[in-house]
């Protein structure tokens, strides 16, 4: 596994370009409500991609085996885990929605990140479910540090979720990143402490329960 490390003057880019992936989540946000769809949210971030001067990453985007993806966003509506493809289908009251935009700036750095939001009114669960998923994801941002181990992460992430009655999703997980989409190392969440990669000052890597 080669894990690419980041100088200080990197991460600097890499803090604009998610800044920007931000703003595009912030701009989108007042236009989630019932009767909208997701293609025409997905067409709400292209334009404020647009007037970032940045383009989606996910736009073409062809993993071996995969027809092209043919969006700005992920739209992943309730059951819909991840790498849901904007539609026509419009929302109603209740829903959830995780939205993930990826955006590369203009110095080819790329910002990955995605927000929940919820439709009108939804239930107590649909809130507890992405209330504690949020929670989560904080316990294993509290793990990184240099010396750590990516099985720490993974693990404070699980014990946090499965002790509220949760699981979590094993097939899908975060990865490393910066001018490239994807990079080493993939981050699990779910696992054992001291497990897996040391944690080394400039490595830069999502974390995405």
């Amino acid at each position: 596994m080669s894990i690419t490390i980041k100088s200080a003057e990197d991460i600097a880019g890499m803090r604009v370009a998610c800044r920007l992936a931000s703003e595009v989540l912030d701009a989108i946000a007042p236009h989630i409500r019932p009767g909208i769809t997701t293609r025409q949210i997905d067409h709400i971030a292209a334009e404020c991609m647009a007037q970032q001067g940045t383009v989606s990453a996910t736009v073409g985007y062809q993993p071996p085996g995969y027809p092209p993806y043919p969006a700005s966003l992920c739209t992943s509506v309730n059951h819909v885990v991840c790498h849901g493809i904007p539609n026509d289908k419009p929302l109603k009251k209740g829903d959830i929605v995780n939205v993930d935009v990826t955006v590369i700036t203009q110095d080819g750095w790329y910002g990955d990140n995605s927000r929940m939001y919820l439709v009108g009114d939804c239930s107590i669960a649909a809130r507890r479910l992405c209330a504690i998923t949020f929670e989560a994801m904080w316990h294993g941002i509290m793990q990184v540090k240099p010396g750590a181990h990516l099985g720490d992460i993974g693990h404070a992430i699980q014990k946090f979720a499965e002790g509220h009655g949760f699981s979590v999703v094993r097939e899908f997980c975060g990865h490393g990143i910066g001018k490239r989409f994807h990079e080493e190392p993939q981050v699990l969440h779910y696992g054992r402490p001291g497990t897996l990669e040391k944690l080394e000052p400039g490595m830069v890597f999502t974390i995405e329960p």
